[in-house]
């Protein structure tokens, strides 16, 4: 194929842009891209890569789905966005509602803003300003585990990985949090029970990604490691934030990952999938008793947070319309498909060289390497397999849109091993 040069917004505009975890002094340029459709990423080139990845996360069903194009077009010609200070509006409250009757329990009051990261933050001032309007002064803690990622921000930071993740130069300008190991044995138990006991009286709440620690390396947990947490969370009376922003809307097999436990969070934090990828939105979720901490005649019992943005209701119409997808189309039982496949694909990598586990969960295939010394290296080669996947850390994983071909995760799986093998 003959490439096309590359356009002119390109190469007046990439002097401009400060990308995301990019070293800029030595990163490959960026791809530019033109066009999206289902799987499938064009370049302005005229290369075509299949998306391992979905937008990180976020396209479950898929790029350019003519049912949210549908409903997105609707919306922007009859009203894109109002503010929600004061006003409400269809699409929001339709979607609010819809929510509550997918999540477990009486979580049924929801705030919206405009990221996972705000989402968490919201969640996490909700948890604190919860003890104050009790009139709790000394509970303003988080407890967050090990192999954790909630979100960019400062305040998001602190509950990260302190060690692993990606925030450790930010150490002396965050909150001090209490840091944990998930409870899954009994050294890990004894040690999350003993910072419990030493730290429940300043705590607010629990923190955690339920079944799948994300951008923290693709870490598994079993459901019985939410069960603990919900039974410590009672015992000390703590609230139990669940951060559903990856694992949400059917990446894990369920609509949520915390159906698998049976257990009701007292907080959701939700986001990435939400729109089908379509449009920026998140949403914090409250069960009623977290609610009525903030129904007083004090105005300062009222919780003060309001993104410029929250509920956007072209945002929120695109949120409704992923919501009839899942209530239509199979999407479950796809997720299901796609395990099968990434499960019997991905398998033979156990015995290629540096690989040390090969692991799988609904729509999640991970390859975990014993070292990745050049990411940059290694993405370039998957481009030049005709795939998008982006290797962090030490794992190499595949998360595709649900509504991906057969044929196209066939791809994604055979440059993988392709890759691994040469």
């Amino acid at each position: 194929m003959t490439t096309s040069p590359l356009p002119a917004w390109y190469q007046q505009g990439c002097g401009h842009i400060w990308l995301p975890y990019s070293q800029m002094q030595t990163a490959s340029p960026p791809l530019a891209a033109v066009r999206t459709q289902g799987s499938r990423i064009t370049l302005a080139d005229g290369r075509e890569l299949v998306d391992g990845v979905a937008a990180w996360w976020t396209a479950c069903h898929g790029y350019n789905h003519p049912h949210i194009r549908e409903v997105a077009t609707a919306q922007l010609a009859t009203m894109p966005h109002v503010m929600f200070g004061g006003m409400v509006h269809e699409p929001a409250l339709t979607l609010a509602q819809r929510l509550c009757a997918r999540l477990p329990g009486d979580l049924e009051r929801v705030f919206f803003s405009d990221s996972g990261s705000v989402a968490v933050e919201v969640a996490m001032k909700m948890a604190i300003q919860y003890r104050l309007n009790k009139g709790e002064t000394g509970r303003t803690r988080m407890l967050a585990f090990k192999g954790g990622y909630h979100g960019d921000t400062l305040g998001t930071m602190a509950i990260c990985d302190p060690e692993e993740g990606m925030h450790h130069l930010y150490g002396s300008a965050l909150a001090r949090q209490v840091i944990a190991p998930l409870p899954q044995d009994e050294a890990s138990s004894r040690e999350f029970h003993a910072l419990l006991e030493r730290h429940a009286h300043e705590l607010a709440a629990i923190l955690v990604e339920p079944l799948v620690q994300g951008a923290g390396g693709m870490l598994f947990h079993a459901p019985e490691v939410l069960r603990i947490l919900r039974a410590a969370a009672d015992r000390y009376d703590i609230l139990l934030i669940v951060d559903e922003i990856f694992t949400g809307f059917g990446r894990t097999g369920t609509f949520f990952a915390c159906e698998q436990a049976g257990i009701v969070p007292d907080i959701v934090a939700l986001s990435k999938a939400l729109t089908g990828g379509t449009m920026a939105l998140a949403a914090t979720i409250a069960r009623r008793h977290v609610f009525e901490a903030f129904l007083s005649d004090n105005p300062e019992h009222a919780l003060m947070h309001g993104p410029t943005f929250m509920a956007n209701p072209l945002a929120c119409a695109c949120a409704n319309a992923s919501l009839d997808l899942f209530e239509s189309q199979p999407r479950l039982q796809q997720v299901a498909a796609i395990n099968a496949v990434l499960t019997e694909q991905l398998e033979p990598c156990r015995s290629l060289p540096g690989v040390v586990d090969v692991r799988t969960l609904g729509a999640i295939g991970v390859v975990e390497m014993q070292a990745i010394t050049d990411p940059e290296a290694l993405r370039q080669r998957f481009i030049a397999q005709g795939v998008w996947i982006r290797p962090f850390r030490n794992i190499i994983y595949l998360t595709p849109a649900f509504t991906i071909s057969e044929a196209e995760l066939h791809k994604l799986t055979g440059a993988i091993r392709t890759v691994l093998g040469g």
